[in-house]
């Protein structure tokens, strides 16, 4: 049972991924939006519980990555379908295939890199889907033109070379595999009771971290373009 904690987590996450999907296609993709947000729990607590029990395994990794297609990548994207995107046709379609299909590319990236661990390339599909997700959860407050840009936004910003920084190595207590299932009683519960709330400082805690890449973008142009113009003038003087 030790030995499967990690990997039940994981399965877990599906089993939420494919409930969002069923709600979604029922129209009830309120629910089906707080279901992927869920299951951000179970996403965040698995890779934890295996590496401090010292479980952690390739297939556990593989299994992880074909989980967070499903919940963070598919998901979201008939969620927001439902919701606004497929009133705009086939450009909607192509919109919301292409956030799964950015967010295998993703993953697949993820997979074959090595080395550093201390930051993302790319802005995780865990984090994107859990963006986009509550995005069509409060659809009623952001204009809906801005929508399909949003999602077009996190599909390249899964897909981009952007760094954001990598929390999964904090240290856990190495009792976690005990109060795992505590913490995600107490977080589905808090969910169905102050849904509104959690929803909405989950959405800002993404939001700003989705953020931090643009803004990484942009510091990254300048400062390519400062150097450009510091080796033009050097050259021309």
């Amino acid at each position: 049972m030790r030995n499967s904690l990690a990997n039940l987590l994981t399965l877990l996450n599906l089993v939420l991924g494919m409930a969002s999907l069923m709600l979604s296609v029922q129209g009830v993709y309120q629910v089906a939006a707080l279901l992927v947000i869920v299951g951000m729990v179970f996403d965040g607590l698995d890779g934890r519980v295996a590496r401090a029990l010292g479980i952690s395994s390739d297939f556990g990794k593989q299994l992880d990555s074909l989980s967070d297609i499903v919940t963070f990548g598919v998901a979201p994207a008939i969620i927001m379908w439902d919701v606004v995107l497929r009133d705009l046709g086939i450009l909607g379609t192509v919109i919301a295939c292409a956030f799964p299909v950015a967010g295998a590319l993703r993953l697949a990236r993820f997979n074959v890199q090595s080395g550093q661990k201390h930051y993302f390339v790319g802005l995780p599909i865990t984090a994107a889907g859990g963006i986009l997700a509550t995005f069509a959860l409060y659809h009623g407050l952001i204009p809906p033109f801005w929508l399909p840009i949003l999602t077009v936004a996190l599909s390249y910003l899964m897909v981009s070379k952007t760094r954001y920084p990598n929390f999964k190595h904090l240290a856990v207590p190495r009792f976690a595999y005990v109060v795992v299932p505590t913490i995600a009683i107490v977080v589905a519960g808090v969910m169905i009771y102050h849904r509104d709330l959690v929803a909405r400082i989950i959405f800002c805690v993404l939001a700003l971290y989705g953020g931090y890449g643009i803004w990484y973008d942009v510091q990254a142009f300048r400062k390519r373009r400062a150097r450009r113009r510091d080796t033009f003038r050097s050259t021309h003087q």
